[in-house]
């Protein structure tokens, strides 16, 4: 029987390299836990991830800082759109002035019977902090912020659809969301996996914003990866989706630390079936005490390693 567990990462074509890190590591905290390329084109284009204190699979936020190459993408419908990130239900004063410190405006607003925060990116992707209760995922206290505020991981996918129905019809029939879905004003909210926390989905009715693109471009979401835990089950699942109809699926792609498929989804986001292999994880080529402290290529990269990081701009990362 397949099965998804949760989230896995999210990934982002954000805009500037040192924005982006200041942005995750200074304002909001997270742990910086590598800094590598992306491995799809010939483009070198950085790819950092970050992460609450343990590295969660489902507490990840990977970007591509892609305003060095002149790439810009636009926000849109049949996209997704809001990084959704979990944080202490008691914590969202504290954020509030802790993003005012930052120069980061901020709105409050309630969702779903939850607090939250929302803000901006440099680069304007919409981040909301959800205030939520019980979350065991244990935030990483960075850079001034408490244990008590750090952020748990990801709380779930915030997308922008012109037909909800066509996604939650995709969710239900072939990719494990729970039969419970909730509906409040324009926007639907499913939870997809057996996970308790990090894997929701919340849909937005639009029918008014020109179609977003999909492709690699600063300013945009690129995809949402989900956790399915062994590659044997991951394969079963591709089957699975294929059999439902649903063919726009890729091959597999190893990207060190996990292995994916990714599938174009009926509402335009981009998600990505994901195991973290017993050859890979975060430590596979850094000690855990040293994640994000050296620039990892892959091996069919390593002999270019000059030329890469010359094509690339200077970035503290205070690893």
């Amino acid at each position: 029987m397949t099965y998804l567990l949760g989230s896995h990462h999210v990934t982002l074509s954000v805009g500037g390299a040192q924005a982006d890190v200041d942005f995750h590591t200074k304002a909001l905290g997270m742990r910086f836990i590598k800094k590598t390329v992306l491995y799809d084109g010939a483009t070198p284009i950085y790819h950092f991830y970050y992460s609450n204190a343990a590295g969660d699979p489902s507490s990840v936020i990977t970007c591509f800082p892609w305003a060095q190459a002149g790439v810009y993408g636009k926000r849109g419908t049949n996209q997704a759109r809001e990084v959704l990130l979990s944080v202490p239900a008691a914590s969202l004063d504290f954020w509030t002035k802790r993003m005012a410190e930052f120069g980061i405006e901020t709105a409050h607003a309630e969702a779903f019977g939850q607090r939250r925060l929302e803000l901006r990116h440099p680069c304007g992707i919409e981040y909301v902090l959800v205030g939520t209760e019980g979350d065991p995922r244990v935030g990483h206290p960075g850079n001034g912020v408490p244990p008590e505020h750090a952020v748990h991981g990801i709380h779930g996918i915030g997308m922008h659809v012109y037909d909800q129905d066509r996604l939650v019809e995709f969710a239900t029939d072939a990719f494990f969301a729970s039969e419970k879905i909730r509906e409040e004003g324009d926007r639907a909210r499913l939870q997809l996996g057996s996970d308790a926390f990090g894997n929701y989905v919340e849909l937005t009715g639009n029918r008014s914003d020109d179609q977003g693109t999909w492709h690699f471009g600063a300013g945009t979401y690129h995809h949402f990866a989900w956790n399915l835990d062994t590659l044997d089950n991951q394969e079963a699942v591709k089957f699975d989706i294929e059999g439902a109809g649903y063919t726009d699926i890729s091959e597999l792609k190893d990207r060190t630390y996990f292995k994916s498929h990714y599938v174009r989804t009926p509402g335009g986001a981009l998600f990505e079936l994901a195991v973290t292999h017993e050859d890979g994880g975060w430590d596979c080529d850094e000690s855990p005490e040293e994640l994000g402290r050296n620039f990892m290529l892959p091996p069919q990269f390593e002999a270019e390693r000059e030329s890469i990081l010359a094509r690339l701009e200077p970035v503290t990362t205070g690893g």
